[in-house]
C-alpha cells in the first residue's frame, strides 16, 4: 500500500521551533542554573485559593462549568476585566472583552484578522519572540522600529507608515526589561495617530512593578486605534491559560469569529475558577507578595552582575518584570557561547532571535524569578567566567583580537 504524499501549506515553512523552548531542554540537565526561561515562580501560585475556588465551582455550578460555553468568555469575568481596565484609564466595556486561551492566542487572532501575505508589521527592536512566531506564518514583512534606552523612537515611525499595526510591550518588556516613560508613550501615541498607525499593546508584566506603577497604557491614549492584550499567567498561574483582548468595535466581531474557528471557546471551567478567585479583590492582596519576592531576586542579580561581569559588558536593572538584558563586547556571539555556559553550569537566552534581522549577536537575556538569590550569584559568577575566558585572544572560543572596550559596567534606569 502506497502512503499518499502530504503536501504542506506554504505557511508551514514559516513555523519554527521556539528558541527559548529549545534552550529550556538544556536546563533539564542536572545541576544547571537556568537563567533562561521566562517562567513565573511556582512558589507564587495561589494553590489554596485555587483549591477553594475549584471546590465552590464544582459544588455550586458543576453542570454549567463543565459544559460548552460562550465564545466571548464567561460574562462575569469579562465584566471584571472591563472594570480593571477602566481603572487603568481605558475605555473598556465588557462587550469588547474577549477571553482568550492565554494572551498568546490573542496574538494569533490579531495576526489572522489583520495580516495578509506581504503586508507590513512594525515591531520594536528587540521584541517578544513569541509575537514574531505568532505573526510569521501569515507572511508579513517585518519592519523594525529602532529606538534608544527609553524605547522605540517616535521619529522612526515615519519609516513604517502604512504598516498594518505597531506591536508594543511598553511595560518591562520581554526581553529588554525596559519600561516606556509617560513622555515616550505620549510621543508614540501622537506619532501613531498622526500617520494612522494602529497599535497592538501587549501587557503581561505591568502588575510586576517594584517601586512605582508604570504609566497609563498607550491604549488609553489611542482609543479605537489600539488593541490591548492582558494575561492572568504572571499574577495567578500560567497553567490556567487565560488571557484577554480589549478590541476596538470594528475588530471585535472578526476576532470573535477567528476565536470560534480556533477552539470554540476558552475553557469555561478555568474561567469560573479564576473569577471566583479574583472577584473579591484577591489580586490586590496577592500581587504585592509576588513583587516583594521578585524584587529581592532582581536586586541579587543586579549586585552579582555589577560585581562579576567583565569590563565592556553592559546591563540594565529593570524596574519591574522578569528580565535583565545584557550586552557583551561586540566581538562575542552569545549563541556560540551558550554550549560553554551550559558546560559551566548556567543557561541563558541569546538575544539575536528577538531581532527581526537576527542581528545583535552579542546580546543575551537573563531571567531571575525562578532562582533563589544565592543560586543567582553562583550562576552569574559562572557566566562571567565563560565571558572572561572568551575575551582572551586565542583562548577557547575567543576572538583573534579583542577591541578595547569601555569599562562602564552597567546602565540602571531610574525606577
Amino acid at each position: 500500500m502506497n502512503t499518499p504524499p502530504w503536501q504542506m501549506a506554504r505557511r508551514a515553512a514559516r513555523l519554527n521551533p521556539s528558541t527559548i523552548r529549545e534552550i529550556l531542554k538544556l536546563t533539564e540537565q542536572p545541576g544547571i542554573i537556568s537563567l533562561a526561561g521566562g517562567l513565573p515562580s511556582a512558589d507564587t501560585f495561589p494553590v489554596e485559593a485555587m483549591r477553594e475556588a475549584t471546590e465552590r465551582v464544582l459544588r455550586e455550578q458543576p453542570r454549567e462549568a463543565l459544559q460548552y460555553a460562550a465564545s466571548e468568555g464567561f460574562g462575569p469575568l469579562r465584566e471584571w476585566v472591563a472594570g480593571e481596565l477602566t481603572g487603568m484609564g481605558l475605555d473598556a466595556k465588557a462587550s469588547r472583552v474577549l477571553i482568550t486561551t492565554g494572551s498568546q492566542q490573542g496574538l494569533d487572532l490579531v495576526a489572522k484578522v489583520l495580516i495578509d501575505p506581504g503586508s507590513a508589521v512594525a515591531v520594536e527592536s528587540p521584541t517578544y519572540l513569541g509575537a514574531l512566531q505568532a505573526f510569521a506564518p501569515f507572511e508579513p514583512e517585518f519592519r523594525a522600529v529602532e529606538g534608544d534606552d527609553d524605547g522605540p523612537d517616535p521619529r522612526a515611525l515615519r519609516d513604517v507608515r502604512g504598516a498594518r499595526f505597531l506591536y508594543l510591550l511598553p511595560n518591562f518588556q520581554n526581553p529588554s526589561g525596559r519600561c516606556l516613560t509617560a513622555a515616550r508613550r505620549d510621543a508614540l501615541a501622537a506619532a501613531c495617530a498622526d500617520i494612522g498607525l494602529p497599535v497592538v499593546e501587549d501587557n503581561p508584566y505591568g502588575d510586576l512593578w517594584y517601586d512605582t506603577p508604570p504609566p497609563a497604557p498607550l491604549a488609553a491614549r489611542l482609543g479605537e486605534g489600539a488593541v490591548y492584550l492582558g494575561s492572568f499567567s504572571k499574577v495567578l498561574a500560567p497553567g490556567l491559560r487565560l488571557g484577554y483582548v480589549l478590541a476596538p468595535r470594528a475588530l471585535f466581531p472578526k476576532l470573535l469569529q477567528a476565536k470560534q474557528a480556533a477552539d470554540l471557546h476558552t475553557p469555561g471551567f478555568n474561567q469560573r475558577i479564576v473569577h471566583e478567585v479574583v472577584r473579591d479583590g484577591f489580586l490586590a492582596r496577592h500581587v504585592p507578595t509576588i513583587r516583594a519576592r521578585y524584587k529581592a531576586q532582581r536586586d541579587a542579580m543586579r549586585e552579582a552582575l555589577a560585581a562579576h561581569l567583565p569590563s565592556g559588558c553592559r546591563f540594565n536593572a529593570p524596574a519591574g518584570g522578569m528580565f535583565f538584558w545584557v550586552e557583551l563586547p561586540k566581538a562575542l556571539d552569545a549563541t556560540a557561547l551558550l554550549p560553554r555556559a551550559v558546560q559551566a553550569g548556567v543557561a541563558y537566552v541569546p538575544g539575536a532571535p528577538f531581532f527581526v534581522s537576527g542581528a545583535h549577536a552579542h546580546t543575551l537575556r537573563l531571567s531571575f524569578v525562578t532562582v533563589p538569590p544565592a543560586r543567582i550569584a553562583e550562576g552569574v559568577r559562572a557566566l562571567a567566567g565563560v565571558i572572561r575566558e572568551a575575551l582572551v585572544p586565542g583562548g577557547p572560543g575567543g576572538p583573534p583580537e579583542v577591541p578595547r572596550v569601555a569599562a562602564r559596567r552597567s546602565r540602571e534606569p531610574a525606577a
